[in-house]
């Protein structure tokens, strides 16, 4: 499910700087950045399950992007797992991420009843 990490402190989960890493450990969707941030999500979704929490419980995202011009490919994206939940979340660019190929890298912050 790539690699993605998620810190529990009682009832409030940070899951790490997750990109669309394969379960190869590879890249998926290189060139698309709607592609990647599906994947990067997916991957959030199985870092919150193995803490214990959901999409649902996610009550912040932060998502960065290498070419800001694209936000609205990598919104459409988000928007399809967090329409109905709506976080509060934040997106910026930024000149680039741990490998060329990535386009997006997205951390989520949830709160789970105790």
């Amino acid at each position: 499910m790539g690699y993605s990490r998620a810190v529990r402190a009682g009832n409030v989960i940070s899951v790490s700087g997750t990109t669309a890493t394969g379960p190869d450990g590879k890249i998926v969707g290189v060139g698309d950045v709607y592609a990647q941030t599906v994947q990067t999500i997916r991957n959030i979704e199985a870092a919150l399950a193995k803490a214990g929490a959901t999409l649902s419980d996610v009550v912040r995202t932060r998502i960065y992007v290498i070419n800001i011009a694209e936000w609205e490919k990598v919104g459409r994206a988000h928007g399809e797992f967090f329409g109905a939940i709506r976080p509060a979340t934040s997106m910026v660019q930024v000149s680039s991420l741990i490998s060329p190929e990535m386009l997006v890298e997205v951390e989520a912050d949830a709160i789970v009843a105790e």
